[in-house]
């Protein structure tokens, strides 16, 4: 076999790879995924298969759900060994490395992505690993930037951005995605010992970290995921202009993928004490309903007359 049928194998059994990660990892984003042109989806699920095996050596998981074993390290070890490998990989070095580490060197090859910004995602790991907590929203935000802001911006690169404002705006929307999350995930991960809600708010509602999985204070959750749902909302609000200045294709799969996650903090919200002890999603049909309003967010008339970003918002650092 040639050297270029090689590698070519090699890249097909990579993106194979990728693709099982995304299907196992995140179906709500698999389903918006499906939408890219090929070659830009392409790289998304390759980016996305790194960002998840980071994300389950931290949390001792397999895509994306607990598999009952023991990590066979502490977390910060973990994390650790994550840095050391993705420094192997963006030296050129991928040999013996986890699969998603050869999916990553591939996007990082063709869409130049700034090793400095992969560095700030693990940092968001080694926050984990040292149990921190969050005094204040802004304290919040910034671990929000590390785990998901800065994700959207190597997504938006993937996607031929390179316009630091659309980048903004794109960072807005890793942050909206992760302030869902941590208000979904509220009761789960506070039985885990993590606690991600400002300390700050539980002070107000006379509640310690300990209450939060606790069902007597399911009203109190419930009042604290309002906040963080409110919270998202400027920042879904300013990643929709930004969506507008992407291809038309990968407006389509973002604005789906916008429109699955928001879906997911307001049904949290008309849940109330309800959604205590559950797993909020969206049904089949909210999520073809959002593919169709994707689509036509999409093809619509563009008035590129932005807005300007709210200066009122949390800003990314300079990296």
């Amino acid at each position: 076999m040639s050297r270029a049928a090689s590698q070519d194998t090699a890249s097909q059994e990579t993106g194979a790879f990728a693709e099982r990660s995304i299907a196992a990892g995140s179906k709500s984003f698999a389903a918006a995924a499906r939408l890219f042109d090929g070659a830009t989806r392409g790289d998304v699920v390759r980016l996305y298969a790194w960002c998840r095996h980071c994300d389950d050596v931290a949390d001792g998981q397999e895509g994306g759900h607990l598999t009952g074993a023991r990590p066979d390290a502490p977390i910060g070890e973990r994390v650790a060994g994550l840095r050391r490998d993705t420094d192997r990989e963006l030296g050129g070095d991928t040999e013996g490395l986890h699969p998603s580490f050869a999916a990553l060197s591939e996007v990082v090859r063709r869409h130049a992505l700034p090793p400095a910004l992969l560095h700030e995602h693990l940092k968001g790991f080694e926050l984990d690993a040292g149990g921190r907590r969050y005094e204040t929203l802004d304290d919040l935000l910034l671990y929000c930037w590390h785990v998901a802001g800065v994700v959207g911006v190597l997504m938006g690169r993937v996607m031929g951005v390179r316009d630091e404002a659309v980048l903004d705006r794109a960072c807005d929307l890793g942050l909206a995605f992760q302030l869902t999350n941590i208000a979904r995930d509220v009761v789960e991960d506070a039985g885990e010992g993590r606690v991600y809600l400002p300390l700050a708010w539980l002070r107000e509602e006379g509640v310690a970290p300990d209450d939060l999985a606790d069902p007597a204070h399911a009203g109190v959750v419930a009042r604290l995921r309002r906040r963080l749902v409110e919270a998202a909302e400027p920042y879904y609000a300013s990643a929709r202009q930004g969506i507008d200045r992407l291809p038309r294709r990968s407006a389509w799969a973002i604005g789906t993928a916008e429109r699955v996650y928001r879906r997911i903090g307001l049904k949290l919200v008309q849940a109330g004490e309800g959604a205590h002890g559950r797993r909020i999603s969206t049904s089949k049909g909210e999520k073809a309903a959002a593919i169709l309003a994707g689509g036509w967010g999409a093809v619509r008339f563009r008035a590129y007359g932005e807005e300007p970003r709210d200066p009122a918002l949390w800003r990314r650092p300079a990296v």
